[in-house]
């Protein structure tokens, strides 16, 4: 009788702290001193022993040995401990869906194939169960992706601690997303290659007359289409174009050279064979799904682990994403992904800094994050081990903006649920 008490009392306990009542942290009123870790700061650096002294949502100091935290700081030993910055998820559409197979919780395409002026940032929900499973594997940051049609809509960067998609937004319509059809012909199909050139053609054409539109000093009529890609002709927004071909990605890139675009390939699978091309252009890559099979059949079957190095010696800034399709629940993988290439030619820091300053640059967020230095927001996280390496990593705290959120999630608590129910210890 005492056991089954015991029990009740757990899964009651458990019931008064789940995810339903959970709810996002104030900003810091207090100041915050972590000291005796080792950090990670995201731009190849590392400070053993180290401290960092953050206040107001905003790191103030990063050294090696003592600091001298005013006497109200709260003081975390991180003694045999990693911080690292906060990581990013580069393309996904986190927060957008729910439930892939309930299409009342999908809201990350729109229909039609041009819709520029489609804004992603406002179908956001801060109150989905997946961005806790996220967070919890040090993912701080995400990049929220609408997909559908060829001109899919305008993208931002949300920080995953908010009451709603206002509070959440970190970077608002940073790039416009643009599909590419498929340049690549299937035995017994149609000719895919030249109704992809077509289609190719009409986006082409669209782009010419938002240019001549948004020259115009008064307009008749407003069009939002054309006014949405205003931002891609003055370089406030990026062109993410979506494809994975190296015909692909030469199309995108003279897109990007006729109308004076900054231009960042999403998927990229065969970018490793034109590096230097990549880099003249000053194209950046964010990498799609580096667990997966070769996109050829003559690649290396290793060659998705090896593709990071490539761009990495050729100097072509690159992150990495999940498939986006069902990216969302498992963007809690990413660091674990980004250490396997860390296995195939990248160093650890070089793998990091994958996740953490390149992603903040392709992004244009690297003002405010993406390293561990003085004056950018306090997005940190503190594990117990290396947080690239499943085996050994444990977050067991996590700072956005200087606010220690709340690590735990759906997973976790029904973990606990079923250890009371079998008495597991």
């Amino acid at each position: 009788m005492r056991k089954i008490f015991f029990i009740l009392l757990i899964v009651i306990s458990f019931v008064a702290k789940a995810q339903e009542t959970m709810h996002p942290t104030a900003a810091q009123s207090t100041p915050v001193l972590i000291k005796n870790g080792t950090m990670h700061l995201g731009n190849g650096l590392i400070i053993e022993d180290g401290y960092l002294f953050f206040d107001k949502g905003k790191i103030v100091s990063v050294g090696s040995g003592a600091y001298d935290a005013p006497a109200n700081a709260q003081v975390i030993n991180a003694q045999g401990k990693q911080l690292y910055p906060g990581l990013i998820a580069a393309s996904t559409n986190l927060g957008l869906i729910e439930v892939s197979a309930v299409r009342a919780t999908a809201d990350f395409a729109e229909l039609g194939t041009m819709n520029p002026n489609i804004h992603s940032l406002v179908a956001y929900n801060t109150d989905s169960k997946v961005i806790n499973t996220v967070r919890s594997n040090g993912i701080l940051l995400a990049h929220i992706v609408p997909s559908g049609g060829y001109l899919s809509g305008t993208s931002s960067v949300v920080q995953l601690d908010a009451w709603n998609w206002e509070d959440a937004a970190y970077k608002m319509d940073n790039g416009i997303h643009l599909n590419l059809p498929v340049l690549l012909n299937r035995p017994g199909g149609t000719d895919q290659v030249k109704s992809g050139l077509e289609t190719i053609e009409e986006i082409r054409n669209f782009f010419r007359e938002a240019k001549a539109y948004n020259m115009e000093s008064t307009h008749t009529k407003t069009n939002l289409k054309f006014e949405s890609v205003k931002g891609l002709f003055n370089s406030s927004q990026s062109l993410f174009v979506h494809c994975d071909l190296v015909r692909e990605m030469m199309v995108a890139i003279d897109f990007a050279r006729e109308f004076g675009f900054k231009l960042v390939v999403v998927g990229g699978s065969d970018s490793y064979l034109i590096p230097e091309v990549l880099k003249e252009n000053k194209v950046a890559v964010i990498l799609a799904q580096p667990h997966s099979l070769p996109s050829a059949e003559d690649d290396d079957i290793d060659q998705p682990y090896k593709t990071g190095a490539a761009l990495q010696k050729a100097g072509v800034l690159f992150t990495i994403c999940l498939d986006q399709g069902f990216g969302y629940w498992r963007q809690r993988d990413l660091p674990f992904q980004a250490g396997t290439m860390a296995a195939y030619g990248l160093t650890k820091e070089e793998a990091l800094s994958a996740l953490t300053l390149n992603a903040a640059k392709i992004l244009g967020i690297d003002q405010l994050t993406g390293t561990l230095v003085a004056g950018k927001d306090a997005n940190i996280v503190i594990s117990e081990g290396d947080l690239l390496d499943m085996k050994t990593s444990k977050v067991t705290k996590a700072f956005i903006q200087g606010r220690e959120i709340n690590l735990d999630n759906k997973q976790s608590q029904l973990f606990e649920k079923y250890k009371a129910k079998y008495s597991i210890k």
